[in-house]
C-alpha cells in the first residue's frame, strides 16, 4: 500500500496544454492518417482510447459506445471523469482545454497515467476540430458538468447541469461533411473488430457496442459485448478457431522485465503460415518493431537450444532458420511502455531498443519452462520445424526459379501478358483478369500506352492450403510474381518483396459479378495477403467493379451496379426498359468494358485496405483454410448482404 502523501490527485494541474489546434482542420491527414473511411473511424477510436487510459490507470472497468440514428457516435466510460476545475496556465475549465488544445491531456503527466494509447494526448482534442459538433458530458464529485463545440470552438463555457451518484466521462460527436466529404457512415462491424480487439488486450475491462441505425429480428438494436477473462489466450483462441492446433494449450505468459510489462500467447497449428500480432499499449504496431525483434530472438534461441539437446536435429543435412521456428505460429505480443517512441511511414512501428531485450527474457524463461513441463508438445513443435525447414529447402529452389524468370529482360515476362508501353511504373497499371475470354476482350477495350492484361487461368491455387514450394511452383502465381517484376524472399524471410523494381503501382483485380467471380477474387487476394503482404499496404492493389446490368429503352442507355441502382434508374427510364443482366466479363464488348470499368474517368476501383491485421488474418483463415463450419457460420450470418445467383 502506498503512503497516501505519494498519491496524486488527478486534477487540473495534471493537464498540460503543449501547443495550439489551428492546423488540424487544414491538415487533417497529418493527425488522422486521412479523410476516407480510415480516418473516419479513427475519430471513434481516439475517443475510446482516452477512456482505455482510465482503465489503464485502474479507474475504469466498463466502456459503451453507440452509432446513434444521425450517424453521430456516443462513447460513455465510468473512469474518474475529465476535471472540470480551473487550470491555472489557460485560465479556463480543464475539460475546455482538454478538448480544444491540441497535445493537452494528462497522458503527459506521468503522475495520472503511467502508460497511455491512442496519439498519446492529441486524440480527442483532434476529434473535437474534425467535429460538425460535440458535447462533453463528465460526472465528477457529485456533479454533472457539460460543455458543447461546432468545429473545435466552444459555444458556452462548462456548466453545472446537475447532481449525480455517477462517475465518469460521456462524449458524443458528429463528424464534419465539410472534411470527410467520401463518407460519413460508420461500419458496424470494422468498429465492431477493434472493440473486440480491445477487450482481449485489457483482461476484465467489459466493452459494449450498440448500432442503433440497425435492429435484429427481434427488435432489438444490433450490438455486441466484449469482456475477456483470459485475455491473450483467449484472443489466440479466437484467431486461430479456424485452425487446427497441434498442441492442446495455448502457451501463455505475463511478467514485467525491466519495468516494462510483457504479455505473450502462442499456439503452433497445422497451417504454412506465420501470423505474429503485436501491441505498444493498445495500438496494433503491424510494422513490427524492437517487441517483435525480442519475441523472435526469444523463441528462436530457445527453441533452437532445446531441439539441438533433444537430438531430432542430427539427421538434418542443412541449417535451420529462424522462419522455420515460425511456419504454423499464431502469437501475439503485448507491451506496456511509459514513452513508447515509434517509426514507420505510418508511426506503427516500435523504436524503443530497451524492449527488445525485456521482451526476448520473457519469451525465454516462458518458453523453457514450457519445454521442461511439456516434454511430448515440445516433441511435436520440433518435428514442426523440421518439416519446416525442408520445405523450406524445397521452396528455395522453387523460388530461385522465379527469380531467374524475373531478371530476365524480354522473354522472361509471362507469354499471356499484353504488356503496356509506358516506362514509368507510377503511370502503369495491370489488370488480373479471370479468364482467357474476359482477357481477350480487356486486351481489346484497353488503352495501350498505360494498361497491361494479364489473363489467369481459372482459380488460382488456394494458398492458405498449400505449402511453400509448392506456391512457388504453381504456374498462374508464377505468371503474376514475373509480371510483377518483384524480387522475393530470403534466407532470413521467405516471404520479404523487393518493391523497388515494381513494374506497375496499380494493380487491378478484375473478375465477373458473380458467385464465382467472387470466389476467384478472394484466391487472389488471399495469395496477396499471404506472400505479397506490402503491396496491399503501399497501397497498389485494387477491384475492378464492373456493372451487374445494362439497360436500354429507345436512344437511352444506362448500367447499374446493384439492383437498387437498377430499379432507380428503370423508373428514370418511365419502366418497361430491356434490362440484361452481366454474368460475365465476356459478356461485354471491348467498348462496353472501357467504358465501365476500365477508363480512369469513369469506372470505380475499390483500393484493398488492411485496417485490421488480426481481423484480417481471421477472415482469410475462416473463408479459404480446412475448417468447415466457422466458414458455414460465417456465410449464414452474412448471406443476408450478398447477391448469389440461382
Amino acid at each position: 500500500m502506498k503512503d497516501e502523501k505519494e498519491i496524486k490527485v488527478y486534477g487540473a494541474d495534471s493537464i498540460q496544454a503543449l501547443e495550439g489546434m489551428e492546423h488540424v482542420r487544414k491538415r487533417p491527414s497529418m493527425y488522422i492518417g486521412d479523410v476516407g473511411v480510415r480516418g473516419l473511424h479513427h475519430l471513434v477510436y481516439e475517443v475510446v482510447d482516452n477512456s482505455i487510459d482510465e482503465a489503464l490507470a485502474g479507474h475504469c472497468d466498463t466502456i459503451d459506445v453507440w452509432i446513434n440514428e444521425d450517424n453521430s457516435v456516443t462513447v460513455k466510460d465510468n473512469g474518474r471523469g475529465i476535471p472540470v476545475d480551473l487550470h491555472k496556465k489557460e485560465g479556463v475549465s480543464a475539460l475546455e482545454v482538454v478538448m480544444t488544445k491540441i497535445g493537452a491531456g494528462g497522458k503527459f503527466d506521468k503522475d495520472s497515467y503511467k502508460v497511455s494509447g491512442g496519439l498519446h494526448g492529441v486524440g480527442v482534442s483532434v476529434v473535437n476540430a474534425l467535429s460538425e459538433h460535440l458535447k462533453a458530458v463528465v460526472h465528477r464529485d457529485g456533479k454533472i458538468w457539460e460543455q458543447e463545440y461546432e468545429r473545435g470552438k466552444t459555444l458556452y463555457p462548462v456548466k453545472s447541469v446537475g447532481d449525480t451518484d455517477y462517475r465518469g466521462t460521456i462524449v458524443t460527436f458528429k463528424p464534419d461533411p465539410e472534411i470527410f466529404q467520401q463518407t460519413l457512415q460508420f461500419n458496424y462491424d470494422t468498429l465492431a473488430s477493434r472493440m473486440r480487439e480491445l477487450a482481449f488486450l485489457n483482461r476484465g475491462l467489459t466493452i459494449s457496442i450498440t448500432d442503433r441505425r440497425n435492429t435484429e429480428d427481434n427488435g432489438e438494436f444490433v450490438g455486441e459485448t466484449f469482456h475477456s477473462e483470459e485475455g491473450l489466450k483467449e484472443f489466440i483462441k479466437f484467431l486461430d478457431s479456424t485452425r487446427e492446433p497441434i498442441i492442446k494449450e495455448v502457451i501463455s505468459m505475463e511478467g514485467e522485465k525491466n519495468d516494462i510489462p510483457v504479455e505473450v500467447a502462442m499456439v503452433y497449428n497445422t497451417s504454412f503460415n506465420e501470423n505474429l500480432h503485436s501491441y505498444v499499449n493498445n495500438i496494433n504496431t503491424h510494422e513490427g518493431g524492437t517487441h517483435l525483434t525480442g519475441f523472435r530472438r526469444g523463441l528462436t534461441t530457445t527453441l533452437k537450444k532445446y531441439a539441438d539437446s533433444s537430438g531430432l536435429l542430427d539427421k538434418l543435412k542443412f541449417d535451420i532458420s529462424g522462419d522455420d521456428f515460425r511456419e504454423g505460429l499464431t502469437a501475439i505480443v503485448s507491451v506496456k511502455v511509459a514513452e513508447p517512441q515509434f517509426e514507420g511511414q505510418t508511426k506503427t512501428k516500435l523504436g524503443n531498443r530497451e524492449v527488445s531485450a525485456a521482451v526476448s527474457q520473457a519469451v525465454s524463461e516462458m518458453l523453457e519452462n514450457y519445454l521442461e513441463e511439456n516434454p511430448n508438445d515440445a516433441k511435436i513443435i520440433v518435428q514442426k520445424v523440421i518439416l519446416a525447414a525442408q520445405a523450406r529447402h524445397a521452396a528455395r529452389k522453387a523460388r530461385e526459379m522465379v527469380q531467374r524468370k524475373t531478371v530476365m529482360s524480354g522473354g522472361g515476362l509471362p507469354g499471356k501478358l499484353s504488356d503496356c508501353s509506358e516506362q514509368d511504373p507510377a503511370q502503369c497499371e495491370v489488370f488480373l483478369v479471370e479468364g482467357d475470354s474476359a482477357g481477350g476482350t480487356a486486351k481489346q477495350g484497353r488503352d495501350r500506352n498505360f494498361q497491361a492484361i494479364l489473363p489467369l487461368r481459372g482459380k488460382i491455387l488456394n494458398v492458405e492450403k498449400a505449402m511453400s514450394h509448392k506456391v512457388f511452383e504453381n504456374e498462374e502465381i508464377r505468371n503474376i510474381f514475373t509480371a510483377l517484376g518483384v524480387t522475393i524472399g530470403t534466407e532470413e524471410d521467405s516471404k520479404a518483396l523487393n518493391l523497388s523494381k515494381l513494374r506497375y503501382h496499380k494493380i487491378v483485380i478484375m473478375c465477373d459479378a458473380d458467385v464465382d467471380g467472387s470466389h476467384i477474387a478472394t484466391l487472389i487476394l488471399t495469395f496477396f495477403f499471404r506472400y505479397m503482404k506490402d503491396l496491399i499496404e503501399a497501397g497498389h492493389v485494387y477491384i475492378a467493379t464492373p456493372p451487374l446490368y445494362l439497360l436500354k429503352k429507345g436512344k437511352k442507355t444506362a448500367y447499374a451496379w446493384n439492383d437498387l441502382e437498377r430499379d432507380r434508374i428503370n423508373k428514370e427510364f418511365g419502366g418497361g426498359a430491356g434490362i440484361q443482366r452481366y454474368k460475365g466479363l465476356g459478356e461485354m464488348n471491348a467498348e462496353q468494358l472501357w467504358d465501365t470499368t476500365m477508363n480512369p474517368e469513369f469506372r470505380t476501383l475499390r483500393q484493398v485496405t488492411i485496417d485490421n491485421g488480426t481481423e484480417a488474418d481471421r477472415i482469410f483463415s475462416m473463408l479459404m483454410g480446412d475448417e468447415v463450419p466457422p466458414r458455414r457460420e460465417f456465410i449464414e450470418k452474412n448471406a443476408k448482404y450478398a447477391n448469389i445467383d440461382a
